[in-house]
């Protein structure tokens, strides 16, 4: 179906950050990171994106020219005394693994969302991986929104198990991996953990594979669209967010909420964190041109052809 009154506006809540990775392809100290950063600049190739945030007065004028020069819409993006959230992290060799050296929150420990007025008439919204009492403060104040899509982490299922089932009673969507999926459920298949999902409230669940793809669930739905083979990762730091941003910009640019939509913004998704994880920090999803992203999902698309 397509969502009646939809318009491209997708508002973006989540964090605005730093962050300093060690990969064994190198390192980077300080850059652009957060959920919010990724997923609204991979939503930008498909919609006009609304961010809402927080950082500190450490916060480089340049960084948030980035988001600006994808056409992301700042003013939500709140500048407080203090130190911007700064996670530290290293990957082990085979990419699956990471220790984290440091998480300093900083101003983002009294994050408390406001979302502007003239931001309020999005119709998509997307609430990217923060405190599920967060999210359920974006939820009340954006009251026209027609689609909501959610992410969250083991963190949240172990310390906010409550809070976590009250805002999935209220989405549409829910992006998981699927270790925590198994973790929110108690089960041990990924039919049997969508089909809990899907009791609990929203419509979807995507559960991310990392590099064994994306499965999408709903009522009498299933559809799968494997990872882009790359020659090489350089850091998956945000390639999640950077899914999540790619999937949602799509279906608000669009306004398909089908099968054919759904399964649209799923490719969309995918080979947008494939370009994420090409680089450090958001450079791999930066200044991408219409042929460059068109001929990665065609070779997505004539690798999974029959």
């Amino acid at each position: 179906m397509k969502i009646p009154n939809a318009n491209k506006d997708l508002l973006v809540v989540g964090s605005v950050a730093y962050d300093s990775v060690e990969t064994p392809q190198g390192s980077v100290e300080k850059a652009l990171g957060g959920s919010a950063s990724f997923a609204s600049i991979a939503a930008s190739y498909y919609c006009h994106p609304l961010v809402v945030g927080i950082v500190g007065t450490d916060f480089e004028d340049r960084h948030i020219g980035i988001l600006e020069a994808h056409g992301v819409d700042t003013r939500g993006v709140e500048r407080k005394e203090g130190k911007t959230f700064h996670w530290r992290g290293r990957y082990h060799g085979n990419f699956k693994e990471r220790d984290t050296l440091e998480t300093a929150l900083n101003v983002f420990e009294s994050f408390d969302p406001r979302i502007p007025p003239d931001y309020r008439s999005a119709r998509y919204v997307l609430l990217g991986n923060i405190a599920p009492s967060l999210q359920m403060k974006v939820l009340d104040q954006a009251g026209d929104a027609e689609v909501v899509a959610m992410d969250t982490m083991n963190f949240w299922i172990e310390t906010a198990r409550d809070e976590l089932m009250a805002v999935l009673r209220r989405v549409d969507l829910l992006f998981i991996n699927d270790e925590e999926a198994f973790q929110l459920t108690d089960e041990r298949s990924l039919v049997g953990a969508a089909e809990r999902i899907l009791n609990m409230g929203p419509r979807y669940v995507v559960v991310k594979r990392g590099e064994y793809g994306a499965v999408l669930f709903g009522s009498g739905l299933q559809l799968f669209v494997p990872a882009v083979l790359l020659r090489a990762v350089v850091d998956p730091t945000g390639a999640g967010d950077t899914f999540a941003g790619g999937f949602v910009g799509r279906l608000a640019g669009s306004g398909e909420l089908d099968r054919p939509g759904l399964a649209e913004a799923l490719l969309c998704g995918t080979v947008m964190a494939s370009f994420a994880v090409e680089a450090f920090s958001v450079e791999g999803i930066c200044g991408l041109t219409p042929e460059a992203i068109d001929s990665r999902r065609a070779g997505l698309e004539r690798m999974i052809r029959i």
